[in-house]
């Protein structure tokens, strides 16, 4: 009898035992090669990444046609390939400051719509607002062993988020202000939430991405550790179980990036416009700087409790700017723009010292209506169909502002 049902499903069968994932050949870290890349890297420089859609001209629908629109840009290694062939991904080079990297994603996005010359348009977002068929898993080894092992979280949707690299610098320093940054990420996620349709309808979310990530391991809150000893120990120990690979399966909301030497933010959804990117991204690097000269001025940061946080990112994903968030300390809560404000205020300085007050005074605009308030606002007044026409538009115009 045949192993599988007349649909090419595998039968039931209650005895078989799964084997794990057959990942890619990967080289272990060792503790002396992570703290080396920690140490080694430039201190607070700054590189984004954003994960956006391919639409096609007419429709508005989600284009898979990552091929043909990574052929028009001939190469260029500020673009890149993602899970799904309707998405693309522009890569910043590492850069002194949020300004120098806004400018560069800014370059990025005008140069890739020029390439694509109409026949392909830019859809920013953290998800689709009417698209069903997400189109085929992208034809590379990483992302085929992804979609086996993860096979609905891979194959039943497609998101996007904006992810910011700042390196700290220094092995020590780097730890502490990743344990102590995991208790903002609530405040950047509901400053950033961008998704909130799916499959044509209002999900009651602002951001619908974070449900769809935690379909994966190792999503969410991240945890801290007391030492890098005890995030090498983790990683051997998943990569000889078979578990994972290496450190790239980490896809927590903020995590290590053992290559780069960089705490990466990934709790964002991508930003509909670039102005917004900035904004984040100028947020983001100046709440390191703070953090870290902190740390330096010899103040223990606190480290806490991951639950506690995943509480306050509910809310974020929830309502957005318009919720409330609960003090990790006090335990008191207060409405989410202040909280917000109050953190801008703080930051405000060392966004000075970097030459990106402007882009992060940008973020009190949000505070006024981010994505999600602009996304319900135009479907309220266009519909759906009008929706994806104008995330479009404002995608792509942007870049030019």
């Amino acid at each position: 009898m045949s192993s599988t049902n007349l649909d090419g499903r595998r039968r039931p069968d209650p005895l078989r035992l799964e084997q794990s994932a057959a990942w890619e050949e990967s080289t272990p870290v060792t503790l002396e090669e992570l703290t080396e890349r920690f140490d080694c890297a430039r201190p607070l420089t700054i590189g984004v990444e954003e994960e956006m859609m391919l639409a096609d001209p007419i429709t508005f629908d989600l284009a898979p046609r990552i091929s043909e629109a990574l052929a028009t840009v001939s190469g260029d290694r500020r673009f890149s390939k993602e899970l799904r062939a309707a998405q693309i991904e522009i890569i910043t080079p590492v850069c002194d400051s949020a300004a120098e990297a806004c400018r560069e994603l800014a370059r990025a996005r005008r140069d890739l719509h020029r390439s694509l010359d109409g026949r392909l348009r830019l859809l920013a977002a953290g998800t689709h607002p009417f698209a069903t068929a997400w189109g085929e898993i992208t034809q590379a080894q990483r992302y085929r062993q992804i979609a086996d092992e993860y096979l609905w979280a891979a194959t039943r949707s497609l998101v996007c988020g904006l992810h910011i690299h700042v390196a700290v610098g220094g092995a020590e320093r780097t730890l502490a202000v990743y344990n102590a940054l995991r208790s903002y990420l609530p405040e950047i996620a509901a400053l950033t939430t961008n998704s909130p349709y799916f499959e044509g309808d209002d999900t009651g979310m602002s951001s619908i991405r974070p449900k769809f990530n935690e379909f994966y391991p190792r999503s969410g809150v991240p945890p801290a550790f007391q030492t890098w000893e005890e995030l090498v120990r983790f990683m051997h120990w998943g990569r000889t179980g078979g578990l994972f690979p290496d450190a790239s399966h980490f896809w927590w909301e903020l995590r290590p990036h053992v290559t780069h030497g960089t705490v990466e933010m990934r709790v964002a959804d991508t930003q509909t416009r670039v102005e917004d990117a900035a904004a984040v991204a100028a947020l983001v690097h100046a709440l390191v700087a703070w953090l870290a000269d902190r740390f330096d001025g010899g103040e223990p940061l606190p480290v806490h409790e991951t639950h506690w946080i995943a509480e306050n990112g509910w809310r974020a994903y929830r309502y957005g700017v318009g919720g409330w968030l609960v003090d990790l300390e006090t335990g008191e809560p207060s409405p989410t723009r202040e909280r917000i404000a109050h953190l801008i205020e703080t930051v405000e300085p060392y966004a000075m010292r970097f030459g990106s007050l402007e882009q992060v005074a940008e973020a009190r605009t949000l505070l006024a209506g981010n994505g999600s308030d602009r996304q319900r606002y135009v479907y309220e007044r266009e519909g759906v169909d009008g929706l994806a026409r104008w995330l479009v538009a404002e995608t792509e115009h942007s870049a030019y502002d």
